[in-house]
Order: C-alpha cells, then structure tokens, then sequence
C-alpha cells in the first residue's frame, strides 16, 4: 500500500472554509489510522515548510518539515521531490504540477465565475494553475455536484474524474460553547447573525441592506475576516453591524446557539460551511437560492433571493414572526447537518486514493 503524503502548507494560512476543510479531514484520517481495521498500518505523513509549526493534535500520522523555500515556491519545487514514492494528498485548491501520484481538491470555481471578488495577481495564477491540474493530476475532488459542475463548464475536466467529498460540520460542537462573546458584545435581544469573508460574493452588503427593511429591535453580529491581498472588500457599512473579525470556535458556538437566525445570502458558494455549522448549533438559517446552497441545505433551511434586500428582508421576517418555523428550522437543521461528518469525508478519500492506479 503506497504511502499517502499530505500537502500541510494550509498549516501556515490563515483559516478560512478551504483550510477548515483540509484541517478537519486530516484529523478524521489520523483518527480512522488510530482506530486500526482495515486502516492498520496505513503510512500517512504530513509535509509541512520549514518554520510552519507542527500540529500538536496527530496521534498517529507523522508531521515533518522538508525543504527550505517556503510558500509556493515550496509547494511547486520541493514537495515533489518527498513524495516520489507515494500518493501527493492536496486539500487547499493548489498543488505542485510535477510529480505523477496527485490528487487536489479544488472547492469551487470562484476565480472564474466572480473574477470581480480576487485581485488581478491571484486571479490570473489560480485560473492557471486549475487549468494544469485538471490536466495532470490523477483525480479531482470537490466539495459538491455544484462544484463538480462548475469545474467541468469552466475548466473542462470531465465530471468522471472529479470525486465529490463534501464537507463535515461536527467540528463547531467539539469546543464548549464561550458565553463570553455574548456579554463582551452586550447583546441581551434578538440578533441576526452572519459568517463570513467581506468578499463581495458573500453578500454581506446585502444583509445591511436588508436591516433597513426590518424593525429597529434587531441586530447584527457579522463575524469573519479579510484577505485585502486575496479579496476586494465590499464597503458594507460597517456601523451598522458588530464587526467582529475572527473568533474562536467556542465563541462562533455561542453565537450560533443564541441567534435569533442566521443569514447566508450568498451569490456563489462552492459548498458553504457557516449554514451546516449553524444548522448543527440549531440555529434557524436563511440562504440564498444560489450555488450549491439548495443542494447543502435541502429542507432545512429557509431561501431567498441574494439580489433582492427586500426579499432577503422577507425571509428573516418570515423566520423571526413564525415561532412554529423557528421550532421547525432548530429541528430539521441538526438532522440536516448529521449527513455530512468528517469522518465519512475521510473516508471516502482513502477509498479514492486507493482505487487510483499505481504510476
């Protein structure tokens, strides 16, 4: 059985959903590697770049530090040469375009559908890059049939070699829950509550834009972060809102379990991990009719239209009046949520990996 390397450069970024996705499933696969079976003996190591710091919750994959370049640089020129002899496992959208045994998971297709969101420099090389690896690589993953979809129309990889493994959201229960946030933020009624980057794509404009149509008892509390070097900020007026940047998980927890809702409006998404991580908490969550939003949400969830501040006005109205569909929504979300786990993601990737064929 070949040896599987995982690309760790995501170790080193800033964690937004992509790197979530490639943190949870390499703790469900050192999980699965811990609780032996069929998966006894498998040899799983984690590359990091040099000064990267090592994760201290591996119990049985090994992490080390190789090469001396860091970044990109890392990734294209000296990954490839430590994993020659085994399966190259890339989580974050990229990966080195040498080397035979690859496999990359690209989320969405984002850099062409909403060009508007990147800077020019990122836009240009990812679209480059995605472009090689659906070209090279052995196998594709993805995150959803939208995403799968969407990497067939604007890349041209043919949907039979695109796996989809979506995401996991059992994560956000793994930390108490920090009322803290809660009292910091003094918030004592009702609040709407919105997760995200300030990318244009992710609508938070449209969700201040909304407030207007609503009474004066309700809030928003907006929490996430901004990359000016990846995204173009929307201008949302941020006195409108709590502008928290990033929390903890503990403090995300305690938001999403005391919100009166929470609202997702977003134009395209990939996949859209704050609605199952808040359907997980149990809280009531409104999304767009967009992307793969529908195909991850299902029933669970209360649409409407990202264009539309009125109707985006309507749905939180319609969720905050209707006690019976808040009940509804806080029972329906968990059950929605428990059909996508870490640990079924993880192992749905091993079995890729080993129907792929020996180079």
């Amino acid at each position: 059985m070949r040896p599987i390397y995982l690309n760790g450069r995501f170790l080193g970024q800033a964690t937004t959903g992509v790197q979530r996705y490639a943190t949870e499933i390499v703790k469900a696969l050192d999980t699965l590697v811990v609780s032996g079976g069929t998966h006894a003996g498998r040899r799983i190591v984690l590359l990091v770049p040099p000064g990267t710091p090592q994760p201290d919750w591996l119990r049985r994959i090994a992490s080390r530090s190789v090469g001396s370049l860091r970044g990109q640089a890392w990734e294209q020129l000296e990954l490839p040469r430590h994993t020659s002899d085994g399966v190259c496992l890339n989580l974050c959208n990229t990966a080195p375009l040498a080397g035979r045994s690859t496999v990359v998971a690209i989320h969405d297709a984002s850099v062409f559908a909403v060009p508007e969101t990147y800077s020019r420099a990122f836009r240009l090389w990812y679209r480059h890059l995605h472009r090689r690896l659906g070209r090279r690589v052995m196998r594709v993953v993805t995150v959803s049939e939208f995403s799968r979809s969407e990497l067939g129309r604007y890349v041209g990889i043919p949907p039979e070699r695109i796996a989809v493994i979506p995401a996991g959201s059992e994560h956000i229960l793994a930390q108490p829950a920090d009322a803290g946030v809660l009292e910091r933020l003094g918030l004592r009624g009702r609040y709407l509550l919105a997760v995200s980057s300030q990318s244009p794509h992710k609508n938070f404009a449209g969700i201040v834009a909304a407030l207007r149509h609503l009474g004066p008892d309700i809030g928003l509390v907006f929490a996430g972060g901004a990359n000016s070097r990846v995204f173009r900020l929307s201008g949302a007026a941020s006195g409108e809102a709590h502008l928290l940047g990033r929390v903890t998980d503990g403090e995300l927890r305690a938001l999403y379990e005391n919100a009166a809702c929470f609202v997702y409006p977003s134009f395209y998404e990939g996949f859209g991990l704050p609605p199952l991580e808040a359907m997980t908490c149990g809280c009531p969550v409104i999304v767009s009719r967009a992307a793969s939003l529908p195909e991850v949400c299902g029933d669970a969830a209360v649409y409407c239209d990202p264009g539309d501040p009125v109707d985006i006005a309507r749905a939180i109205d319609a969720v905050l009046g209707n006690p019976g569909l808040q009940a509804d929504l806080r029972r329906r979300g968990p059950e929605r949520a428990a059909g996508f786990t870490w640990n079924k993601a993880a192992r749905s990737l091993l079995s890729l990996v080993d129907q792929l064929p020996i180079q």
